[in-house]
């Protein structure tokens, strides 16, 4: 991203949080360096902040929100970057998610997160035992607004597996399935996609002996993951793991049918005709 001119509001919570600060800040009359000697900050600081270099802190918020005359708006959307909404033990990875450039996920079980509908979604997330509807609510516009990254001017390269299994499994119905589906067949068609369906006929294979899991890479080097685990998944930072989850990615992978012999399939599940 190469100037706050081009920073889209609906990408993502900091880049909402990036544009409100330079709305406010202009609409103010102040240059950069202006507003950072106001708030105690250097030019520079505020810079990165509005070019999405660096992420706002809660200070840095709240001082906005002084100096504007806002009543707690910065703050909130600085809430919003931080996925206050989201469960507390996600919140790590949605953090990293959101810089990564390379995402590769493998998906034994259901349809990744960033693929998902929101039926299909909104059906995964009241099972959780004790959730309420409003919880529901809560977390479904989260997975929305986490799915924000495919929409960037530069979206993450995609790397997705997923186990034949996933394409029958009937989250919510006949209907929702299908719907959801469809929608995988559409996200395929973009060119930062990459889907792959491991086969039943594979059989035994490392993918099948945990959860899934999910890379996050910067510049083609991997730097978080996630992964999958009763009754919470953990984000990664280890080195040696993230090591060991890409070698098993790499074997899985493997196994899996090429890209457009995977959208086949998926085509043939959605066409039949006992739905």
């Amino acid at each position: 991203m190469s100037s706050a001119q081009e920073i889209d509001p609906n990408e993502s919570p900091r880049a909402l949080f990036a544009f409100e600060l330079r709305r406010h800040r202009m609409a103010a009359g102040l240059t950069q360096q202006q507003f950072g000697d106001r708030i105690g900050y250097s030019d520079s600081q505020v810079a990165m902040v509005e070019t999405l270099k660096r992420p706002p802190t809660r200070k840095f918020a709240e001082l906005c929100d002084e100096k504007f005359g806002l009543d707690g708006a910065m703050t909130r959307l600085f809430m919003a970057t931080k996925w206050q909404t989201a469960p507390e033990y996600f919140r790590p990875w949605l953090e990293d998610e959101q810089d990564a450039t390379g995402l590769c996920s493998w998906e034994p079980m259901l349809i990744p997160g960033l693929f998902q509908t929101e039926a299909y979604a909104r059906e995964m997330f009241a099972t959780a035992p004790g959730i309420t509807a409003e919880e529901v609510e809560e977390r479904l516009a989260g997975r929305m607004r986490r799915q924000s990254i495919l929409n960037r001017a530069k979206p993450p390269l995609i790397s997705v597996i997923m186990d034949e299994a996933v394409l029958h499994r009937r989250i919510g119905g006949a209907h929702v399935l299908r719907e959801q589906l469809q929608f995988v067949l559409e996200v395929a068609q973009r060119p930062e996609v990459t889907l792959q369906i491991v086969p039943y006929e594979a059989e035994a294979h490392c993918g099948l002996a945990g959860g899934g899991f999910i890379i996050a890479e910067k510049n083609g080097a991997p730097y978080a993951a996630y992964t999958d685990a009763q009754p919470v998944g953990r984000t990664i930072d280890d080195r040696q793991v993230i090591g060991q989850l890409a070698a098993r990615y790499d074997v899985i992978r493997a196994e899996a049918l090429p890209c457009k012999q995977s959208v086949k399939v998926i085509k043939e599940v959605v066409s039949r005709n006992d739905w």
